[in-house]
């Protein structure tokens, strides 16, 4: 009778077995994953640097320098370190190009001098990008700088050693979910090689984890920031693999909210183009390109003025933002003249104006930004924008800073101060001479030199109580 009974009884425990798995996932609670659980004053002291900061380098370098825009005699469009993905070039083809990555002149101490020089407080380098040559000495396979080129040197452990004699943070971008190279790795549009299928759970497993765990354990200080980009198929149990190591390994590193899965990270990441009204709550940063690329192109030569650069930088501070400003190196590693040129401008304003830059917060203001209006970003793509263009602020405890870009003659009025008082007011780039001050209830004015201190932005500091 109890073998019978077993017998009928069988295929359901089969089922139930075989359904186990499926009940468990089922049963795990509905919603994105949580990051790490801190207070707020955790938070504050975690996220501290980086909100100090304001202003740093992003570099995409890589071996799309070496074609730098053009694929079999034809320029191809879009951003340099795409061409593999705009160009279908076959995994083959594009992995004879690190033998002609000489990285020559590059120079670590050369470039963090540049962004220290620039008034930068931190760097952010491609340590693998969608092409998935790994710019670090990985030992998960040799397609890597130093194992596939000329070079054969390490250039992130070069940059953690430069940055932390500067006093300069340092970052890691890495590409987790597109790679064209290795088997399973994602692609925008689909793969177009046979040699890139594959299962992605297995890339994330054996590419993947292994290498993240690598750039986050072997450059002593380094990485103080992990910049993940485009999560195509990242489904929630892929990025938990990820974020697990990250989390093992770097409980208080910072990471933008582009890992997928869920995970909204420490920060958000407006990429060529400045929100309107910032992000409230968020902790935000504007990545933008000196050029049309980020990736090197020879051929791109629509360099950003330095009116434009510090526009931006005040734009993006009196929202409340950080500026990630970007460089695209060449095959050889050298930074492009305009972009070291236009970068150097920009530091002698600093060195007069950084004051309100570093530390501050949002505008307390408002009447600045004028009308909502729609402008084209980086990528062609209409978004909302702020119309006034004359002038930005900035606070600090005690200090409202007003960026002046359209002198306005002898006198600066402000309609409305919020009911702050103003007890002082000068200009950066002349601290001891006071200017006069009227304030009849909320109407402020503040009598100007007759030429403006700086052709591009001057800098007047309001003190309060």
């Amino acid at each position: 009778m109890k073998l019978r009974l077993y017998a009928r009884l069988a295929p359901a425990f089969l089922l139930l077995a075989t359904m186990a798995p499926l009940l468990t996932r089922a049963a795990a609670p509905a919603g994105p994953p949580p990051d790490a659980p801190e207070t707020k004053e955790q938070r504050d002291a975690r996220m501290g640097w980086w909100r100090q900061a304001k202003f740093g380098m992003f570099i995409h370098w890589g071996v799309y320098s070496v074609p730098a825009g053009t694929y079999d005699g034809k320029q191809i469009k879009g951003i340099g370190e795409w061409i593999m993905n705009r160009g279908k070039i076959p995994v083959a083809r594009y992995a004879e190009y690190p033998k002609d990555f000489t990285a020559a002149k590059f120079n670590a101490e050369q470039w963090v001098g540049i962004a220290k020089d620039a008034g930068m407080k931190y760097m952010v380098i491609t340590s693998k990008h969608h092409d998935g040559f790994c710019m670090f000495h990985t030992k998960v396979d040799g397609y890597n700088i130093y194992d596939a080129t000329p070079f054969k040197r390490d250039p992130l452990a070069e940059l953690a050693a430069a940055c932390k004699k500067a006093d300069i943070k340092l970052g890691f971008y890495y590409s987790q979910a597109q790679d064209w190279h290795h088997p399973g790795g994602a692609a925008s549009g689909g793969h177009w090689d046979k040699a890139q299928d594959g299962s992605m759970d297995k890339y994330i497993d054996e590419v993947c984890v292994p290498q993240i765990r690598e750039i986050l354990t072997n450059y002593g200080d380094f990485p103080a920031v992990l910049w993940f980009d485009t999560p195509h198929d990242m489904t929630r149990e892929r990025a938990d693999r990820i974020y697990k190591v990250v989390h093992e390994l770097r409980p208080n590193i910072i990471m933008n909210n582009r890992l997928g899965g869920g995970y909204k990270g420490d920060t958000e990441t407006p990429e060529q183009h400045i929100p309107v009204g910032g992000f409230k709550d968020r902790d935000w940063e504007t990545c933008m390109t000196l050029n049309d690329t980020w990736g090197y192109k020879s051929y791109d030569n629509k360099w950003k003025s330095t009116e434009t650069l510090l526009f931006n930088l005040c734009d993006i501070a009196s929202k409340g933002g950080n500026y990630l400003l970007n460089v695209g190196p060449t095959s050889e590693g050298e930074i492009p003249g305009p972009s070291v040129e236009r970068l150097a401008e920009v530091g002698k304003w600093m060195k007069v104006n950084s004051e309100a830059i570093y530390g501050t917060s949002p505008s307390c203001f408002g009447e600045e930004f004028g009308k909502v209006t729609k402008a084209v970003d980086g990528y062609g793509k209409e978004r909302p924008a702020s119309s006034g263009k004359d002038w930005r602020c900035t606070t600090k405890a005690g200090k409202i800073y007003i960026h002046i870009f359209k002198w306005p003659g002898t006198t600066f009025t402000i309609a409305d101060t919020k009911g702050h008082k103003i007890t002082k007011a000068y200009m950066l780039a002349n601290r001891e001479t006071a200017l006069a001050v009227s304030q009849d209830g909320d109407k402020l004015s503040v009598t100007l030199p007759a030429q403006a201190p700086d052709a591009i932005a001057s800098v007047l500091c309001l003190e309060t109580p």
